[in-house]
């Protein structure tokens, strides 16, 4: 049953990257911790991991419509990188809750940013027409 949880919440992550180019631990994790009972630190290996396939998938679709411009994606990529691998380390020190408390401030922040965007661009249109 569990199986079928877990490809479902995938399937829905999988659709929200595709739509919105967010990645896909914004579903994945706190699905993970809060359905599943994983640990912080747990579900943000797993969803690293996912993110692979679903990645390739999105770049494969993408540099079809020629949406994709390696010279900017390059270094942005080393640069993640580089982040990743220091943040990996640096949260092996955290408890898991700390780490959840990080994750959900930075979850609210976003979509706080995003609105307020979303917003902005509103009003801009509107005063247009």
């Amino acid at each position: 049953m569990m199986i079928l949880i877990f490809l479902l919440i995938g399937l829905i992550s999988g659709v929200l990257s595709g739509m919105l180019g967010v990645g896909g631990g914004l579903i994945l994790i706190p699905s993970m911790v809060l359905l599943a009972g994983f640990s912080q630190h747990m579900a943000q290996g797993i969803s690293l991991l996912v993110i692979i396939p679903t990645a390739l998938a999105g770049v494969w679709r993408l540099n079809k419509d020629h949406l994709i411009d390696l010279r900017l994606a390059l270094p942005l990529a080393a640069g993640s990188v580089i982040g990743t691998l220091v943040s990996a380390n640096f949260i092996q020190s955290l408890p898991s809750s700390q780490l959840r408390i990080i994750f959900g401030v930075f979850v609210v922040a976003t979509g706080i940013k995003t609105l307020v965007n979303a917003r902005k661009k509103q009003r801009v249109a509107e005063s247009d027409e």
